[in-house]
């Protein structure tokens, strides 16, 4: 029991630079109180004191903010990041070395009872600020849910899912053991819409260069054509950032098959 402890308070010095002291992570940080308080539930759970068991998560919600089922099964070293308004699942199940920021919910999307209704993390998961994972899936090890995202599918081994409802924009099983504080990545989490549009505008551009380029060749066979010069399409705001995120990370993949 006391190497878990240790191991729990570690872990979070390890992740959270503003952790400064193993003495403010056990009494400032209530990711680990309400990590603790499941531990007791859970075990009463699991020997059948069903009612001591949800008063007890009843408590530790109380105390800290977070709603984790009794029923839920997490690994070791998991860390509720600030941890206000989480939920987790009675079904959810949760790997080792997963982290979980603020307004996250595991959540299910049937009403079956005994039913597998939760999502599955796998190891080394990071599920970003007010991600919502709804249903009965998997999570792959090392994958990176986004700030804000709402996932309804599977998210394979490595991989980045952003938006809504959730898309993969990435997949890297070799970041399986690197942290990435709220799911941000090295690329950061590129909109796939937005990218998705920024090359349909390139395809544009690079058409209206090849016609301005024929119609130039057809004036000088005949000097009746009229001159045509098309002015170059600029890429909105809320796109180029994106545009510019996914051809970093497609050269980046490139250089790797290479």
């Amino acid at each position: 029991m006391f190497d878990r402890i240790r191991e729990d308070i570690r872990s979070i010095r390890e992740r959270d630079p503003a952790a400064q002291s193993w003495w403010e992570v056990v009494t400032c940080y209530p990711g680990l109180h309400a990590i603790w308080g499941h531990r007791i539930s859970h075990a009463l759970w699991m020997r059948g004191f069903k009612w001591l068991a949800r008063f007890n998560s009843h408590l530790a919600r109380w105390l800290t903010g977070i709603e984790i089922h009794p029923g839920a099964r997490l690994g070791r070293r998991v860390f509720i990041d600030h941890g206000l308004g989480v939920v987790i699942g009675e079904t959810a199940e949760v790997g080792d070395d997963c982290t979980i920021y603020q307004g996250v919910t595991l959540g299910g999307t049937s009403l079956t009872r005994g039913a597998k209704r939760h999502p599955t993390l796998g190891s080394n998961v990071v599920v970003g600020a007010g991600a919502k994972v709804l249903g009965p899936f998997t999570v792959g090890a090392g994958a990176n849910i986004g700030s804000n995202a709402v996932v309804v599918r599977a998210v394979p081994d490595g991989a980045t899912a952003v938006g809504i409802p959730a898309r993969v924009v990435g997949v890297d099983a070799q970041r399986k053991t690197e942290f990435h504080a709220y799911g941000l990545t090295d690329e950061g989490m590129p909109d796939p819409v937005a990218k998705a549009i920024a090359k349909i505008l390139e395809h544009v551009q690079t058409q209206d260069e090849q016609l301005t380029r024929m119609c130039k060749v057809v004036r000088a066979l005949d000097s009746r054509m009229p001159e045509l010069e098309l002015g170059r399409l600029e890429l909105p705001d809320f796109c180029r950032d994106d545009a510019e995120a996914g051809e970093r990370a497609d050269t980046k993949a490139r250089a790797g098959l290479d």
